[in-house]
């Protein structure tokens, strides 16, 4: 994968003001582009404490789009600029420790339940760690493990349900407490005690940041300031979802088949 690297003299990012920019937008994993662009002409601006929902068919980039924010990849051609500045100037770890990132796949370590919501903080005072795993609905199923908040999990260890793992991922972000949240909702199917709790852990999460997120819940959509519409790396339609709902287009599809009840 192309080598993303930090320029001399790099800008410190020292707060997230304004907001985010996709400047004309294209994007190919081998970085020459020849016509197979993943994202294709992206444009959007997204304000400080705005909640962005991104749906769309699978393949349709909307994971490449919200993986150029924390700068693992960088743009084939336009650019993307935070607070007018283009991420390419800046420290890579201040641009970074402004982001939280709560995927489908939450990467849980060989360590205590405790030290993996911690996770990149130093020295983390332990009421810290349970007030975020209260407020992500994990502190009743923590005390429950065998040694609580020190109980090893991971390859060997205690084996969590999706729904605790994924709760566990938000506690983490809570504790970061960044600005800017990348929220890829998970599509397993969880038991419904468990999708109440892991949802509502996100919408305490979702609080007062500026949220990008993958999403395939409805009550997420439903609580989006926008949605965009991505097919084929483009945008095709951008909206609320009480306009895109009432437009014959794609939006209105994915919405009958996702949730036809």
């Amino acid at each position: 994968e192309p080598e993303i690297k930090e320029i001399e003299n790099a800008i410190e990012l020292k707060e997230f003001k304004n907001e985010i920019v996709f400047d004309d937008v294209w994007f190919s994993y081998n970085g020459q582009g020849n016509g197979d662009f993943v994202l294709k002409n992206i444009n959007l601006i997204v304000r400080k404490g705005e909640i962005l929902a991104i749906v769309g068919p699978s393949g349709a980039g909307k994971s490449t789009l919200v993986d150029l924010i924390p700068r693992f990849y960088d743009p084939t051609r336009g650019r993307i600029l935070i607070d007018g500045i283009d991420l390419k100037l800046l420290k890579i770890k201040s641009l970074r420790d402004k982001i939280g990132i709560v995927t489908q796949e939450t990467i849980l370590f060989n360590d205590t339940v405790k030290n993996n919501i911690a996770y990149g903080l130093e020295n983390c005072p332990m009421d810290k760690i349970i007030e975020a795993a209260i407020a992500a609905n994990a502190h009743d199923f923590i005390m429950q493990l065998p040694d609580g908040y020190d109980t090893l999990i991971g390859e060997r260890g205690m084996k969590l349900s999706g729904g605790q793992r994924q709760r566990i991922s938000i506690a983490r972000a809570l504790l970061k407490n960044p600005p800017i949240l990348i929220l890829d909702e998970a599509t397993s199917n969880l038991d419904a005690e468990s999708e109440i709790l892991v949802q509502e852990a996100i919408e305490r999460l979702m609080k007062n940041r500026t949220v990008f997120v993958i999403a395939h819940r409805l009550s997420t959509i439903r609580n989006a300031d926008r949605i965009i519409v991505l097919e084929n790396g483009r945008i095709v339609q951008e909206g609320k979802h009480e306009e895109l709902i009432r437009q014959d287009g794609l939006y209105r599809k994915l919405y009958e088949m996702q949730f036809n009840f």
